[in-house]
Order: structure tokens, then sequence, then C-alpha cells
């Protein structure tokens, strides 16, 4: 298995793997980036275009399989021409939450969803767009804020890791299935526009980041 990404949410993901006897080929990360002390035991490689690595982690690979959490970086050729699986476990419910987690649990409150979810998809050319393999779904209680809803969120993105690695050391993660339906994409407009909305009656809710204002100080900051 091959990581990429960032952040604790993606270590978690690695630590699960090679726990359980997976073989972790390498983790593709952010430059700078933070990583646990037992990372020493992981190759890293850093970089600013994970596109650029495309030959070297198709050598690397033992299982094709790469896994995209709490990834940044888009998937574009050559990476997508070499054969590799790569699944993204992405955090929010598709095609209608598509884009960055913060702007997603942001509106999913000011939209007054009643559920959430985390997806796991498989990567095509697009962002967020590929065939839906499999989802973990959680209640929005009525007076959850983006803090609540952003720690269940991170657990139901661990919770689909765990039960697709397993699926696919079993050799039986389902083939995904595109979704119909409307879309809809949550950027960095939506985040720097979300100001506007200050007069919604969930506007309080969607900005509450409680422990969440260390990991976005500038939306903290701007959504104050």
């Amino acid at each position: 298995m091959i990581f990429v990404g960032d952040g604790a949410l993606l270590w978690r993901a690695v630590d699960h793997a090679r726990r359980s006897g997976y073989a972790v080929d390498g983790v593709c990360t952010s430059v700078g980036g933070d990583r646990p002390p037992w990372a020493e035991s992981v190759t890293v490689h850093e970089t600013t275009d994970v596109n650029l690595l495309a030959d070297e982690l198709k050598a690397a690979s033992t299982d094709g399989v790469v896994w995209s959490i709490d990834n940044r970086f888009l998937f574009r050729a050559p990476l997508l021409g070499t054969g590799l699986r790569i699944y993204n476990v992405h955090g929010g419910p598709l095609p209608q939450y598509r884009g960055l987690p913060l702007a997603l649990v942001a509106h999913a409150i000011l939209n007054g969803e009643t559920e959430f979810a985390a997806t796991l998809h498989e990567v095509d050319a697009g962002i967020d767009t590929g065939p839906v393999v499999d989802e973990e779904r959680f209640p929005v209680e009525p007076d959850d804020v983006f803090e609540d809803v952003m720690l269940n969120l991170v657990e139901a993105c661990h919770r689909l890791f765990v039960r697709a690695a397993d699926a696919v050391a079993a050799d039986r993660l389902p083939r995904g299935e595109r979704r119909p339906g409307p879309g809809g994409y949550y950027g960095r407009r939506a985040l720097t526009e979300f100001v506007r909305h200050r007069a919604h009656p969930n506007y309080v809710r969607a900005t509450d980041l409680g422990m969440f204002e260390d990991f976005f100080p500038e939306a903290a900051a701007a959504w104050r």
C-alpha cells in the first residue's frame, strides 16, 4: 500500500496498516510536513507534486493500491496512467459535497443536514468525481456545531479506511459505481465567501470551530 496525504488522519491510517501486517510501500507528503517518530521505519517521499513520482511509486508498489487520505494533491498524468488503483477517503457524501472538508462541514451545517458521511471513491481526473465504493454515514444533531461534526467525520473517515483496507487485503473490495444526481462543489471560493451567510440562523453553529481553530486559523479569523 502507498499512502498520499498529510496530517494525523493519514498517519493514523499508515499506523493501522503496518500494525495489521499490510505492506506499507511508501508515504507521499508535502514538503516539511509533520510525521510521528515511528515513521522513521517508513519510506517517506516529500514532494510538491505527487505525479512527478509516478514511476517510482509504480515500481515500489507491491499490491497496486494507493490510498489518498487528507490529501491536497491532485492526481494527474502520468500517475493516473500507471495502472495503480487509487482510492480517496473523502470527507463528505458524494456527489453532493465535493471539495474541501472545512468548507463541506460548514456548509452542511448551514444547509441543515441531519446526517453526513465519509465516502470512499476511486480516483479519476476530476475532483472527487470518481465512482463511489463505500460510505460511512453518521447523524448530525440539531445542536451540533462545526467541531462536533468534524470530529465525527474524522472518525468516520478512519472507520471507512479500516474497513476498505481489510477488504483490499481479502480481495473483496467492490468496484465503484457512479452516483446520479446533482453535485455540489465547495472549494476555496466557498470558504472566502462564507461570511456572506453571517445572517443565517445556522451561521454560529457552522463557524464554531472549537479545537479546530488551531488547524484552520485563517478561517477562524475570517469567520468571526
